[in-house]
């Protein structure tokens, strides 16, 4: 029964993620695929897996204890802070503070986590603003 209304929670915020991305504004010269193109794929993929346990649940699920919810939820709280600072510090710095955050707590030791959120910031940097050219947020460094 908790698979499925789990899964009725996620096809809800699924439908909802759509409708809010269909107020997406369009550009008058936009490339083919458009800005709302990403929002749709992420609205679709949450639909289907969240359909998936609707239609083929669970006999016995195992619920995280309580460890494993304070976990998920300073995981929460991490991208929650991410997307508030983004603007202010930039991609760059507050990717590598989030990668490093989450990396430490999925179990590396702390040098390794900050290591992590460095090379996962700067790679991500390169890759979609270097390579792609897309426009990520500048902070007070200029990157």
């Amino acid at each position: 029964m908790s698979d499925r209304i789990f899964g009725a929670v996620c096809v809800l915020l699924s439908i909802f993620y759509i409708w809010v991305a269909t107020g997406i504004d369009l550009p008058f010269l936009a490339d083919p695929v458009g800005p709302r193109a990403f929002p749709y794929i992420i609205g679709a993929m949450l639909l289907v897996g969240g359909a998936y346990p609707i239609i083929r649940p669970d006999d016995e699920p195992h619920w995280p204890n309580l460890r494993a919810w304070m976990e998920i939820l300073f995981a929460v709280a991490i991208m929650v802070a991410y997307a508030m600072v983004l603007r202010d510090l930039g991609f760059v710095a507050s990717t590598a503070i989030a990668s490093a955050l989450l990396s430490w707590r999925l179990g590396a030791t702390p040098i390794r986590a900050a290591l992590a959120g460095i090379g996962i910031a700067v790679g991500i940097y390169v890759c979609f603003h270097l390579i792609l050219g897309l426009s990520l947020a500048r902070g007070p460094w200029g990157f």
